[in-house]
């Protein structure tokens, strides 16, 4: 059993030390993370979806955003479009599963905003109905996928892909990534501030 534990942790240590080795992958994650900036600075909102364990990682981020990261300091607009039940079951019974994220775009999204969508394998069919809708109103798409990048990667404006087929290992990958976000849009927008 330690073994087993040993060999878990040691795979998650092995796919952070694939994105560190990766220079392409690092400059993407200084751009995604300057371009989140620049939609706060300009007033607008960040937008995030996934299903499952994505659902989590979405309302993990938009936490940290709306509440706080590493220092108190004015709250982000943020929002995880996986929160509200009664528009999830509404959209879901009268729209159908895959249209659950992309008709809250169409209320809640305007030009400017950002929309992250996450999943390891970037084939969420509602997630990529977002991206869609997303586009078709001038807000820029970042996703955060594993494996091959699916087709989120090839339709996101900015695609960070991590690079592991094993979902645990995209999915923890995914929160390292969310953490590094939200430090450097705290640290540019408000300083070091107090720790």
């Amino acid at each position: 059993m330690k073994q087993y534990i040993y060999h878990q942790i040691a795979d998650s240590a092995a796919t952070k030390q694939s994105i560190l080795e990766n220079e392409t992958l690092l400059d993407l994650l200084v751009e995604v993370a300057q371009k989140c900036v620049e939609v706060y600075k300009n007033g607008k909102k960040i937008l995030i979806a996934g299903n499952g364990g994505s659902a989590a990682d979405a309302q993990h981020f938009a936490a940290e955003l709306v509440g706080r990261y590493g220092f108190d300091r004015p709250s982000l607009p943020s929002l995880a479009l996986t929160t509200d039940t009664s528009a999830l079951t509404a959209i879901g019974n009268d729209y159908g599963y895959d249209y659950v994220f992309s008709r809250q775009l169409e209320g809640l999204g305007v030009q400017g905003d950002l929309f992250i969508g996450i999943s390891t394998s970037g084939n969420s069919q509602n997630v990529l109905n977002a991206f869609e809708s997303a586009k078709a109103r001038g807000i820029t798409t970042v996703a955060l996928v594993g494996r091959d990048g699916g087709k989120m990667g090839q339709m996101a404006d900015y695609a960070i892909i991590i690079p592991s087929e094993k979902t645990p290992r995209i999915q923890e990958s995914h929160l390292l990534v969310e953490h590094i976000i939200c430090d450097i849009i705290e640290k540019e927008i408000f300083g070091d501030g107090v720790a």
